[in-house]
């Protein structure tokens, strides 16, 4: 799954605050990867009012690393990193990763947040109501991916 902040800083309570630093979303318009586990799903749900979530496919992942991946520096993730890493290049990293073979958080000298643009011709809703209610925040399954292919 893929978490991306859509909303800014001002007026959050303090849990909510610390729940969006576990996260490593400390800032708008960021994305990080988590699996599918309770704890994370916990937080995403406290958060809910502040990002937006859903099943990523194995080539967005790939367009990801691809464009948006740094290490350590904010020097680009090269097919020579996924190399050093025992991957033929950045689509079977990707691949492993969407397997939940190796989670990215855990790749070394890997930043865990991915810095995206805006979106191209903007929110579709509104970014205070839910997507369910026709708004851009909580969950939106595989939705996320057109949101991703914008945002990149």
């Amino acid at each position: 799954m893929v978490a991306v902040r859509v909303r800014g800083m001002s007026d959050i309570s303090q849990e909510v605050k610390d729940t969006l630093s576990m996260l490593r979303l400390n800032r708008n318009c960021h994305a990080t990867l988590v699996d599918d586990r309770p704890a994370y799903n916990g937080m995403l749900r406290k958060s809910k009012d502040y990002l937006t979530w859903g099943e990523v496919s194995q080539e967005n992942i790939a367009l990801l690393l691809k464009k948006r991946g740094r290490l350590v520096g904010d020097k680009k993730l090269t097919d020579e990193y996924a190399k050093e890493l025992g991957y033929k290049s950045l689509d079977d990293l990707a691949e492993a990763i969407f397997k939940a073979e190796v989670e990215c958080s855990s790749l070394p000298k890997v930043k865990p947040v991915f810095r995206l643009h805006p979106p191209k011709k903007g929110f579709k809703g509104k970014i205070k109501r839910s997507y369910a209610a026709g708004g851009e925040l909580g969950y939106r399954g595989d939705a996320i991916n057109e949101l991703l292919k914008r945002m990149v």
